[in-house]
């Protein structure tokens, strides 16, 4: 018996040794629409999508909903770092005056749960590190981001500042070779890179030979990144996810623009070599938001119940219980509708009244409405048999997944 017990445990340790180590890495190529992707030779992005998928994804929010965001950089990156709408991230433009940073990024939910691991940001704008994600801030726990390389943009006299804006596709190059030294040497568990050029020159030229060049130079950048994750792939007992996305499109008429609701700008992506995507990765309606939870479940972070019922993305790994909710108001009953995943199970319904996670970070106190079976796919809601409010927080809690909606009267 205790010879068995040896083995036992032996191969426990030896299981343990072996056990392969999780790293994320995640792009965003500044200002690329779908549209543009499809158009243009960009093998680099096939080829990791090839190992996974080229999915359609929609920044922006819901046109027309409580959630609507503007297609501008700044919220499209923080959509992205939080997996939330501007509604509650509350970075409106490009200024970042007042984010609430009650949403951690996915940095402060990895650092929180593991201190000891490394995390690196690689950026043509230094606002990304120091604002968004709030490196050193005490809102954000002082968060302290172990590789960062980004600023460059204020250096004049390395870079001196050409109206043509060539100077910022020399620091774009400059990030991405950091970025693939500091991947390939010391392999971050969690690093983000981030390239501007393109949106630089989709400003100054529109849809134009410039602007796609500018695409094409992003694409043999993302290359150099995935060259070495593939490296350390190969040399070490590491599993890898790389997810490469864009903030926003361009506008319609001549591609210079961006900011509003049209298709084109709303336009985004999520090419990955993640595997196996689950079924709402396969037939749901992916947006940016889910960029957030599918690294936490690469990554093996967890999250709070009050951190679930705020998150508005749905991890496309994983198994996943139900996605894309939907909430009609009329008068005052609100017809709720959902897909249903991976379960048969039942699901959870509850409702509050207040705001105070947004407002002060703490969890709101729900009311238990119903259990109901995922497959059912709707549930209605008689919002007179509880107090009016300015605002309804309804939450559906399944085995593997929670989704939000809101009714807010003074949308």
């Amino acid at each position: 018996m205790k010879k068995i017990i040896l083995i036992a445990l032996f191969a426990g340790i030896a299981l343990n040794v072996n056990a392969q180590k999780k790293k994320a890495v995640f792009i965003i190529i500044d200002g690329v629409g779908k549209d543009v992707i499809e158009k243009l030779a960009t093998p680099n992005i096939y080829a990791i999508a090839k190992e996974g998928k080229l999915l359609s994804a929609y920044q922006g929010g819901e046109r027309g909903e409580y959630n609507q965001t503007p297609t501008i950089s700044a919220p499209g990156y923080t959509n992205i770092l939080t997996g939330v709408w501007f509604n509650k991230h509350n970075v409106p433009d490009n200024s970042i005056k007042a984010p609430n940073y009650y949403y951690p990024t996915i940095f402060r939910f990895f650092k929180n749960q593991y201190p000891e691991k490394k995390v690196g940001i690689f950026s043509s704008w230094e606002d990304n590190r120091t604002k968004l994600v709030g490196d050193a801030l005490p809102q954000t726990g002082n968060i302290q981001i172990d590789y960062k390389f980004d600023g460059l943009e204020l250096d004049t006299n390395k870079y001196p500042h050409d109206k043509a804006r060539q100077f910022m596709a020399k620091i774009d190059q400059a990030v991405t070779e950091e970025a693939a030294r500091c991947i390939r040497e010391q392999a971050p568990d969690l690093s983000w890179i981030y390239l501007e050029f393109t949106d630089d020159m989709g400003h100054a030229f529109g849809d134009s030979k410039q602007y796609n060049d500018a695409v094409v130079a992003a694409d043999q950048r993302i290359g150099q990144i995935w060259a070495a994750v593939k490296e350390r792939e190969k040399q070490f007992n590491e599993d890898w996810i790389i997810v490469v996305t864009t903030d926003h499109g361009r506008d319609p008429k001549n591609g210079r623009g961006h900011g509003g609701q049209s298709d084109r700008e709303r336009s985004s992506w999520i090419a990955t070599d993640a595997k196996p995507l689950n079924v709402y990765a396969q037939k749901g309606k992916a947006s940016v938001v889910d960029i957030l939870p599918t690294l936490a479940t690469h990554l093996g972070v967890s999250l709070s119940d009050d951190q679930k019922r705020e998150l508005d993305g749905v991890s496309l790994i994983g198994k996943v219980s139900l996605y894309n909710v939907e909430a009609k108001r009329t008068g005052d009953m609100v017809k709720l509708k959902w897909v249903s995943g991976e379960d048969d199970g039942k699901v959870k319904i509850s409702l509050a009244n207040t705001n105070n996670y947004k407002q002060m970070g703490k969890g709101d106190s729900y009311t238990f409405l119903a259990e109901v079976p995922v497959n059912r796919g709707s549930f209605d809601i008689d919002l007179s048999q509880y107090p009016k409010s300015e605002i309804y927080k309804v939450i559906i809690e399944g085995a593997h997944n929670t989704v939000n909606r809101w009714i807010v009267n003074n949308k």
